[in-house]
């Protein structure tokens, strides 16, 4: 897999804030609401774009906010052909980024771990 360009990342940074600012400020579907963008990968092609999002509650509502993403998915493109100057707007993949999970997981475990070792 090659390395993605200078144009790429900066076209995957913007399409990340502009998409994070409509989450904050424009979604109405409250399946969207609490949703962060973790971070955005475009294809080399600039045709694609993977979304990755995840949010505080977790990934028990992960299914129902992926469907509103993916109902809101034209809602996003047409914004983003408004704000981004491309003469193609990438197509919209949302994925769960459970990241946030994981690290919390691992925390806890450290936490109970470092508790067990003051306690013997």
């Amino acid at each position: 897999m090659d390395m993605p360009t200078r144009r790429q990342h900066r076209i995957a940074d913007r399409v990340r804030k502009e998409i994070a600012d409509l989450l904050a400020k424009r979604a109405e579907d409250p399946r969207l609401h609490g949703l962060t963008v973790t971070g955005v990968e475009v294809s080399a092609d600039l045709r694609q774009a993977v979304v990755f999002v995840s949010a505080l509650y977790g990934v028990g509502g992960s299914r129902e906010a992926l469907a509103g993403l993916e109902h809101a998915k034209g809602f996003f493109r047409r914004a983003l052909a408004g704000r981004l100057d491309l003469r193609v707007v990438p197509e919209l993949v949302f994925r769960w980024d459970a990241s946030l999970e994981t690290g919390d997981r691992i925390s806890r475990i450290l936490d109970e771990l470092a508790e067990s070792d003051d306690h013997t």
